[in-house]
């Protein structure tokens, strides 16, 4: 096997390709070689390394794939790896390409952004990437915190067997203390858990200091060097002691287990921390893995296999029964179901034909078809809603000012208790007074968690907005999410909201002994030369019952009454009950129908065929199924209910009749709908505003929350807060239970925050010791300490099983 020569850049650019072709691109203006391992092109210039196996060079992208093929490098030139996903190659089509450098954020300081991974200056926690398609399941801060804590315990353990010695008969265990190398043992085992493992917590805590924004690292980083530092000099000088920090012995107490113990405990929370917010973010990373690496591009007659980052828009792609949707596009040829329960949350699957819309990373269950690609990479749905929901995941709801202000203070105080605990119990404690003193001062620095405070609220917004991207609720800040909590009045448009937004036939009466399906025929074989809405709504109902219309000629419409043709040799007129009445055609045997489907808010059609009316036919836009139990449903809740809508005042009032609504305007232009908007808000009133239309567009922008239905345009749904993906009103009754279930756990989280610092302080400087004879140990505070974060960050995880769905039946 030949022995493999290696270079290495600090620069990269790379652009992905095929992972099956490695060495260089023959004939290319500039040499351009191939990641092995991920498949992506490097220029020989800019790559992070390079390697000669066999023969042959290979240039990397990055170290990681640089290390991976030298590790293995038969595996990634046998096609036994099909494409790393490291650095977003071939096998990770969801990520960013690696030249890409990603910013970083604080999941608890938003507003602190870095261009490198570090720590935030803030609160000490590592940065968590900012782009979604950037970001990776590997954690190299996890993978290092665990690394440490690991080998912390190695000397840890032992160290604490060693100090509890004290437990065994006092003969033994004063015969051990009277050793002089007692403990130096105990430096030998505390010391690498102190410089070592616990060097990112100092570096932490020196950087808060630096910065002047105290956090835990503060605390833990002054009670590790406190019981560390005076235990070493206790080792080293203990001739220099006062006989209060002695034993009987004369030996002085040490508290090097405390200070080994407490870093292992610090550990261990960091890596539970750490894990339980990389599970907050498992409904992003979930999306991001469903779209398929490659797709079957359909070119020529000829079927191949490309990456997925190599289709553009206009390529006709084969989509194979039980296959993930690659990119958004039409149906050309073929017809399948589709589970698109992903972006909706709707689990049955949506039948598809020649013209439907398919969106990337739903799942194709039954027939293959070819599609033709329309959005592709980051302009797809799956991809947008992937970058709403990590930008709102960002986000800061208001609540969280109450606990920053407390925090604030918070540091400090605890700097000032431990101050005060170690005074009172030096000047008035039992002997030993001064070594008791530190070890109580120690136990308040390591207790106080102001961590659990500050993840109190951007935990449960995190875990939240995720939970309503997986049932099809896109929340684009947190601000909205909790704004819905309080909201007292929705309003809702009317056409494509309340209603389908789909003209239909809801009723059709024949006369003169014509028959139902022939009144439609003779409508249909005219409606289908003309371009009127209310056409359409003919044309679809004639194709739902198969009847063939019959040969319309000599067509020709009148402006805004109707049309005249001649069907199977005799003259039809369709239009308005005005326009038939003009051409001398009897309509009182209809006026008891038409009368009933006005009322009713529908526009009635009129057909004349041979100079005598054939039929009427009722068109009306019809109310979602489900409005009526929404809408009950939020009256329940004390919400007030108001259309606004531009239609007109009949057809307004007759659907705000059959669904109770509370208050209807209608005949309103775009700027009269936020006006009215502005008018609901007066008296300190929250208003949610419910639509699809551009028309919408100004009232969801000025509304406290703006709701857009997903099959709104793009207008509507960019100037909305909350996005609904599928068209169902039932997202609205669940956007309102994520904001309870979010503030819910958002003051359980507070509660758990304050609740252990106020009685877990106290507690550790002492104050229960003139009753009960209690002092606690540092090492429980530190354990104590970190339960405390991962109580509040596994309290917010519950928000991830929580049931969004609401009783309306």
């Amino acid at each position: 096997m030949s022995q493999p020569k290696e270079t290495a850049s600090t620069s990269r650019g790379s652009e992905p390709v095929s992972s099956s072709d490695h060495g260089l691109v023959a004939g290319a203006e500039t040499p351009i070689g191939f990641d092995p391992v991920c498949g992506m092109k490097v220029k020989p210039e800019q790559a992070a390394g390079s390697m000669t196996y066999e023969g042959e060079t290979y240039y990397f992208c990055n170290p990681r794939c640089h290390e991976k093929f030298r590790a293995e490098p038969t595996k990634y030139l046998s096609g036994g790896a099909s494409g790393d996903s490291c650095c977003g190659g071939a096998g990770g089509a969801n990520h960013a390409p690696a030249g890409y450098t990603g910013k970083y954020t604080c999941p608890m300081h938003p507003e602190v952004i870095s261009d490198t991974f570090s720590t935030c200056p803030d609160c000490g926690m590592a940065l968590e990437p900012m782009d979604p398609f950037n970001a990776s399941d590997e954690n190299p801060e996890l993978e290092d915190m665990q690394k440490k804590f690991y080998l912390s315990l190695i000397f840890s353990v032992p160290l604490f067997v060693l100090a509890m010695i004290e437990m065994l008969p006092k003969t033994i265990s004063a015969d051990l203390h009277k050793t002089w190398i007692f403990n130096w043992i105990q430096l030998a085992l505390a010391l690498p858990v102190v410089a070592s493992c616990g060097m990112p917590f100092f570096q932490r805590g020196w950087q808060s200091f630096k910065t002047g924004k105290l956090n835990m690292f503060s605390l833990i980083s002054i009670g590790v060097a406190a019981a560390f530092g005076y235990s070493v000099f206790a080792t080293v000088a203990p001739d220099l002691l006062p006989a209060s920090f002695k034993m009987d012995s004369g030996h002085p107490f040490v508290y090097f287990e405390s200070a080994a113990v407490i870093i292992s405990l610090v550990l261990l929370g960091q890596v539970l921390e750490l894990r339980a917010r990389s599970a907050t973010g498992a409904a992003v990373r979930g999306l991001l893995s469903l779209t398929p690496p490659t797709a079957h591009l359909v070119d020529a007659g000829e079927e191949r296999d490309v990456n997925l980052e190599l289709v553009k828009v206009g390529d006709k792609l084969r989509v194979k029964p039980g296959e993930k949707i690659p990119v958004d596009g039409d149906v050309a040829d073929g017809e399948s179901s589709v589970d698109e329960s992903m972006l909706t949350g709707e689990p049955m699957p949506v039948s598809k034909r020649r013209g439907d819309g398919v969106s990337a990373g739903t799942l194709n269950k039954s027939g293959s078809f070819v599609m033709i690609a329309r959005k592709v990479g980051s302009d797809t749905m799956l991809s947008h809603i992937v970058r709403m929901v990590s930008e709102a995941q960002r986000s800061r709801a208001p609540i969280q000012a109450t606990a920053d202000v407390v925090a604030g203070y918070f540091v400090p105080a605890v700097l000032t208790v431990a101050v005060l605990t170690f005074a009172i119990w030096a000047t008035l404690g039992p002997a030993p007074a001064l070594a008791l003193g530190l070890a109580n001062a120690v136990a308040v620095l390591i207790i106080a968690c102001p961590c659990a405070l500050g993840l109190a609220t951007p935990m449960s917004v995190t875990v939240a907005i995720g939970r309503g991207a997986e049932s099809g609720v896109l929340i684009r800040n947190a601000e909205a999410l909790q704004a819905l909590e309080k909201v007292d009045t929705v309003i809702f448009d009317k056409t494509g909201t309340l209603t389908e937004g789909k003209p239909r036939v809801v009723e059709l009466v024949s006369f003169n002994e014509f028959e139902s399906n022939a009144v439609l025929g003779i409508a249909a074989a005219v409606e289908r030369f003309s371009e009127h809405p209310l056409a359409e709504a003919v044309i679809d109902e004639t194709a739902e019952r198969m009847i063939l219309p019959g040969d319309a000629v000599d067509f020709e419409a009148v402006t805004g009454k109707g049309v005249k043709a001649t069907v199977d040799g005799k003259p039809v007129l369709v239009g308005s009950l005005k326009f038939l009445q003009e051409n001398g055609i009897e309509l009182a045997a209809a006026e008891s129908t038409v009368e009933k489907l006005a009322a009713g808010g529908g526009t009635v059609i009129a057909v004349a065929s041979g100079g005598v009316l054939a039929g009427v036919i009722g068109i009306a836009d019809p109310v979602r199924k489900e409005a009526v139990d929404v809408v009950r449903v939020l009256k329940e809740r004390g919400i007030k209910t108001v259309i606004l809508t531009g239609d007109a005042k009949a057809t307004a009032d007759a659907v705000a009749r059959v669904l109770n609504i509370d208050e209807v305007r209608s005949e309103l232009l775009p700027g009269d709908k936020q006006a009215a908007v502005k008018g609901l808000q007066q008296g300190d009133k929250l208003v949610a505003m419910v639509g699809d239309g551009v028309n919408d567009a100004p009232a969801l922008s000025t509304a406290n929350v703006g709701i857009a239905m997903g099959s709104g345009i793009d207008v509507a749904i960019e100037s909305a807060s909350v996005v609904l993906i599928r068209s169902d009103l039932n997202g609205v009754l669940e956007a309102f239970n994520l904001s309870a279930a979010m503030m819910k756990n958002v003051r359980q989280n507070l509660f758990l925050a304050f609740f252990y610092n106020t009685v877990s302080v106290p507690i550790a400087a002492g104050l229960l010791y003139p009753l009960t004879g209690f002092l606690l140990n540092p090492m429980v505070a530190s354990a104590a300490m970190s339960l405390s974060s991962v109580s509040v960050i596994g309290n917010a995880l519950r928000l991830r099983a929580v049931s969004l769905k609401s009783d309306v039946n």
